[in-house]
């Protein structure tokens, strides 16, 4: 066996010892909406599963996305407020935003109420189109929303 020495280095040259500085880049309500925007569109995938075979675990996936949804959504509008109280800095204008967010969440509200009647036709095809226009509100809103942010890269 070969025996090692091992010399104490110390790294304190390297290591910034400084506090880390706050992020006050990117808003935290954005990640949340991300999220919802994914449960919502994820209950449109599970809808349109149920309604090319109507087994009901397809159905009660779909209640099940829409609710946690809702669940984000509610918890992005807290997040929001913190935001504006924090003094986060929010991309102008953001009533575009803020507006197409909540028709689309008003829309799956009303789909959550229309999943939760029995049978096939708490799907197919009323609970189909609520959930075809939430993720259509919520795309149109996106865009649009780049659109006003970003004039600039479309030449306006």
């Amino acid at each position: 066996m070969q025996d090692t020495t091992v010399t104490a280095t110390t790294f304190i040259r390297d290591v910034d010892l400084r506090p880390a500085r706050r992020l006050r880049g990117r808003p935290f309500h954005r990640m949340l909406v991300s999220f919802s925007a994914a449960y919502f569109a994820g209950a449109l995938v599970t809808d349109i599963v149920y309604w090319q075979m109507p087994d009901v675990m397809w159905e009660r996936f779909s209640i099940w996305l829409i609710t946690a949804g809702l669940i984000m959504a509610g918890l992005a509008a807290i997040a929001y407020v913190i935001d504006l109280v924090g003094g986060t800095r929010i991309d102008r204008p953001a009533w575009p935003r803020a507006i197409g967010y909540a028709i689309a969440v008003l829309l799956a509200l009303t789909n959550a109420f229309v999943h939760s009647r029995d049978g096939y036709t708490a799907v197919v095809p009323t609970g189909l189109m609520l959930s075809t226009l939430v993720v259509i509100v919520l795309a149109l809103t996106a865009l649009a929303a780049r659109a006003l942010t970003n004039r600039h890269r479309f030449g306006v």
